[in-house]
């Protein structure tokens, strides 16, 4: 396993981002955050530094759809920090609304942020990996990329398997060099995301899935199911089960 010390999460104010940068910093590691809620980034940072006084944690505000300024806040932490080892593309949208019911504007966004925005993020981290000869690039994708899924889920699915395609090109791209790619598959885990929809199936609390995502990231697999189990055999059901039952348990 490769050491990688300096980590910039997006939408790290809340969520999954704050989880994942809660357990680096706990392990030592220098973080670059950035969200588009700077009081509570802020806030975030000044609570690890704190607790670990021998990391560094830098902030700035950032809306990944701001698709010029994630190439210039990027720079700005490769700068500081000296060098960047670990993008994590993290920030994203769940709303959305069945396809033909008045709501492009949400599907637009979701997409808009999910795929798009994400493309940005990786372009601004591969041009710094390739300028080092080394980094780790993670994409955050979701189970739900696994297959076209109905009603308020169908833009935010095609966004997601976008971006895991996205990841996948890249890995093909840079395969044999010593840039990694890593796509992260995560079913539900709490955090304000999932807390929004409502009772959701076979959810893991936000310290596992927490625990979880960075066991995963830090495997530098090509590929991770998160958690493991239940969502590594859901994956096979998923692919293969009728519409008519897709449409039923989604």
């Amino acid at each position: 396993m490769v050491y990688r010390k300096n980590i910039v999460i997006t939408g790290a104010s809340a969520g999954l981002g704050e989880g994942m940068a809660r357990r680096f910093a706990a392990d030592g590691r220098n973080l670059a955050l950035c969200a588009r809620r700077t009081g509570r980034l802020d806030a975030l940072a000044e609570e690890l530094t704190a607790a670990y006084p021998g990391i560094r944690v830098v902030t700035r505000e950032l809306d990944v759809n701001d698709h010029d300024r994630v190439f210039t806040v990027f720079r700005e932490f490769r700068d500081e920090l000296g060098s960047l080892d670990r993008v994590i593309v993290n920030a994203g949208l769940g709303k959305g609304q069945p396809i033909g019911t008045g709501y492009f504007t949400a599907n637009r966004q979701t997409v808009e942020t999910n795929l798009v925005a994400a493309l940005a993020q990786c372009e601004a981290a591969l041009e710094i990996f390739r300028e080092q000869r080394a980094g780790h690039l993670v994409v955050v994708s979701s189970f739900s990329a696994l297959r076209g899924l109905p009603r308020n889920l169908t833009a935010y699915a095609a966004s997601k398997a976008g971006v895991a395609t996205l990841a996948d090109g890249i890995r093909a791209d840079v395969h044999g060099t010593p840039i990694a790619v890593t796509t992260l598959l995560p079913g539900y885990i709490a955090s304000e995301m999932t807390g929004r929809a409502g009772r959701t199936p076979l959810l893991a609390s936000a310290e596992r899935g927490g625990k979880a995502l960075v066991k995963a990231i830090e495997s530098e697999k090509a590929k991770a199911y998160v958690p493991t189990v239940p969502w590594a055999p859901l994956s096979v059901v998923l692919r293969v089960l009728p519409t008519g039952l897709l449409r039923r348990f989604t």
